[in-house]
């Protein structure tokens, strides 16, 4: 060995690794573990750069602390938002009363569309509000969503017509409730990962609390207040929304990803090449066009067929306490159930929920309308607990948001529909009946589409299984020619010891 190439102890100690600091223009010695590589260059010798970068830390959420308050903050965010638009159905009767008239063959058409639209907007607006709540926080994006949903409800207690109503209350409230709903869910990432499941499961089981208790408050203030005072009451609840974002404190640091990603990143057609999330995000829709129609139009069925003094609060009380169950249980079940088969609990939920639809006209006795609105409750809470787990399956943990907001997005159009439809055929049959039994044949369509999902995903994975193969093999083949050597470059063996 020459003299150039030996290296004493003294050279390998003072050895330093040079690191360039570009943000600033300074440089940063730092000593290496192990000799540099040397470039012999005449009699000289010199070390070669290299550029070192610690590995960022994981973020890791405190699983508590102030977490358990932002949980309260959020639970009551979906309880509000949720509770009062399922419990729309007792405000429907009232508002049939103060803007109706006898002689007006629409009635039920027209009033319905006032919780159609309200239910209809905030799926419509979950894609924009992703963007939003990315660009601005979640904080932000909560409070101003909560202060427009006041000031929308705060003006529907002063009109005087139908018209106005659809845009205070189905545009304006709605907008409202939907900026402040999404980033309910999305904070509570900054504070739960390992808790994150039950976190959620509380979360969304406020919407089950407030359909519980709701209808008996509202019916006690229809009739104590009436309806421009009970609304202005509703206002508190949107006032207590707005100040429960100011607990939205963020704790994920900003990364560079998401700052240059920006809204190409929110808004991912990645996750549209994806053939099974294709038939998931065309199969859910396909099967809600009859899903809000209960929530709007029973209230008015038993109404009619019970008498008017008829417990109609008492359904909406069985339909949460068991979607409440139906979460708690089916989430679990859920995590026993491999891949995408969890569809198949979605499959069944579709296929409950349409036939208890159409066994609304054919209950004539009350109790039988108790067992349908338990059944209902129990499998809608199953449709919605297994949402996200379905689509992590289908396009991944990295395009699990977009996925879902697109979704989102595309179920506002069959729940803003369907419940006018059958406010026209109430209408024109001057009976619920054809209204219902139309309302239960779309999750069972819906139901059938999803049937395919399982199947084309099987064919996925198989062809990805015989392409990586092919791939090994092709490589192998090249290795080989290459005398054992890939890009000219020596490959030793892993060890064994």
């Amino acid at each position: 060995m020459t003299e150039g190439q030996k290296m004493t102890d003294n050279e390998a100690g003072a050895n330093k690794d040079i690191v360039a600091d570009e943000a600033e223009g300074k440089t940063e010695t730092k000593p290496l573990n192990v000799p540099a590589e040397m470039k012999e260059n005449g009699d000289s010798k010199q070390a070669v750069t290299e550029k070192v970068s610690e590995p960022e830390k994981e973020f890791e959420p405190p699983e508590g602390g102030w977490g358990w308050v932002v949980m309260l903050a959020a639970m009551w965010c979906n309880g509000s938002v949720f509770g009062i638009q399922n419990a729309f159905g007792i405000l429907f009767v009232y508002l049939l009363k103060e803007f109706g008239s006898e002689d007006d063959k629409d009635l039920q058409f027209k009033t319905s569309w006032v919780g159609s639209l309200s239910m209809g907007m905030i799926f419509f607006c979950s894609p924009i509000v992703s963007v939003v709540t990315d660009l601005l926080g979640c904080r932000i994006t909560a409070i101003g969503g909560a202060a427009v949903a006041l000031i929308g409800l705060l003006a529907s207690s002063f009109v005087t017509s139908l018209g106005p109503m659809y845009f205070t209350y189905g545009i304006v409230f709605a907008t409202g409730c939907s900026f402040a709903y999404q980033p309910s869910l999305v904070i509570l990432g900054h504070y739960f990962k390992k808790r994150l499941g039950l976190v959620n499961g509380i979360v969304t089981a406020g919407s089950s609390v407030f359909t519980m208790t709701l209808p008996f408050l509202l019916k006690m203030l229809l009739v104590e207040v009436g309806l421009q005072n009970t609304l202005r009451l509703l206002s508190i609840f949107m006032f207590i929304l707005m100040l429960a974002g100011f607990t939205y404190r963020p704790l994920l640091p900003p990364t560079s990803k998401s700052k240059s990603g920006g809204v190409g990143k929110i808004f991912n057609i990645n996750i549209w090449k994806s053939l099974g999330y294709r038939i998931w995000a065309f199969g859910i829709p396909a099967a809600l066009y009859g899903y809000f129609v209960p929530y709007v139009h029973l209230m008015k069925h038993v109404e009619e067929r019970f008498g008017k003094d008829a417990n109609k609060e008492v359904l909406l009380l069985c339909i949460g306490i068991t979607s409440a169950v139906g979460r708690l249980i089916f989430g679990r079940v859920a995590d026993y159930v491999p891949g995408v088969n969890k569809v198949y609990l979605q499959v069944v939920s579709f296929l409950v929920i349409g036939l208890m639809s159409m066994m609304i006209p054919l209950c004539h006795v009350f109790g039988g309308l108790i067992a349908v609105c338990l059944l209902m409750g129990l499998f809608d809470g199953c449709f919605i607990c297994i949402m996200a787990p379905i689509a992590f399956e289908l396009v991944g943990a990295a395009d699990v948001s977009q996925a879902i907001g697109f979704l989102l997005g595309m179920m506002s159009v069959p729940m803003t529909v369907g419940p006018p439809i059958a406010g026209y055929l109430r209408d024109r049959q001057q009976s619920y009946d054809l209204a219902f039994y139309l309302a239960g044949i779309p999750p069972l369509v819906g139901g059938a589409m999803l049937c395919l999902i399982p199947w084309v995903e099987r064919r996925r994975k198989a062809r990805e299984a015989a392409a990586a193969a092919a791939d090994s093999g092709q490589k192998m083949v090249e290795y080989k020619r290459d005398g054992g050597h890939g890009d000219g470059k020596s490959i030793e063996p892993e060890s064994v010891i």
